[in-house]
């Protein structure tokens, strides 16, 4: 399998609007972050997009436009589903479907509601939404993959984090329930996030991250959802350990 992320970025992006610090300002290409979402190309050729957020149309155009099987939510905050209408070119003519909780399911009906009505306007997207549960796999029409949905803890909002294979993608974590780390331990790559240097209330800072990767013993991990506050790409990871990277736009990784 391969990874390519497709943004590795918090909420605001990187640089963050209005900001001059070393981070926003930088010339190397690794600290300009899009929002965190990343897309998995199976053994068998299937494309799965995991979280669809604000930037998407300028990722998959800087992706090449590839074919998308189907999408992956991680939870509904905008910065990881702001995208859905982009998804037009890719739901026609039988509709695109989407994996995901029954709390974003709703969240989506009633944020794109003319993606869902009875008699939808011409030319809308054709969303096809899937519940799914932590602990319960399943599989998608366009592979024999297997998925697992694990719940993830982003501050006191239950999310999913996915096992496919194995990778184990992570975002917007803040704690990990035992069963999940038991779920997902020494997988081949974990994609983890890793917000800033000082602790934050919802996500993992730097120290955090890296006590949990030594938790979860990953033959390499790569850090994600980054904000301007990690400081520069090329010093931070000078200083992580042996099988931990920081990801950055555009990085395309081999699954073993």
């Amino acid at each position: 399998m391969k990874l390519t992320f497709l943004g590795t970025g918090t909420s605001t992006g990187v640089p963050q609007i209005g900001c001059g610090c070393s981070v926003c300002t930088s010339s190397d290409p690794r600290d300009n972050r899009l929002r965190s979402s990343a897309l998995l190309t199976t053994d068998d050729g299937s494309n799965i997009l995991i979280d669809c957020g604000p930037d998407f149309r300028t990722q998959i155009l800087r992706a090449g436009s590839p074919e998308i099987d189907c999408a992956l939510i991680t939870h509904e905050h905008y910065d990881h589903v702001g995208g859905m209408d982009d998804l037009r070119p890719y739901t026609y003519p039988d509709g695109f479907d989407i994996y995901c909780r029954a709390d974003v399911a709703e969240d989506l009906r009633r944020r794109i509601p003319y993606c869902f009505a009875q008699s939808p306007y011409p030319g809308v997207p054709q969303l096809h939404l899937h519940e799914i549960t932590p602990g319960n796999p399943f599989r998608i029409k366009a592979t024999e993959t297997g998925i697992l949905p694990v719940e993830i803890m982003h501050w006191n909002l239950p999310i999913l984090g996915f096992r496919i294979g194995n990778l184990a993608y992570i975002t917007d974590c803040k704690t990990m329930p035992d069963e999940t780390v038991r779920q997902i331990q020494g997988i081949d790559t974990l994609v983890l996030n890793a917000l800033r240097i000082e602790p934050h209330n919802s996500h993992l800072s730097l120290s955090e991250a890296i006590e949990l990767i030594m938790r979860i013993k990953p033959r390499i991990a790569y850090l994600t959802h980054l904000s301007h506050q990690m400081g520069l790409h090329a010093e931070v990871e000078r200083s992580l350990p042996y099988n931990v990277r920081i990801a950055y736009d555009g990085l395309c990784v081999e699954i073993n």
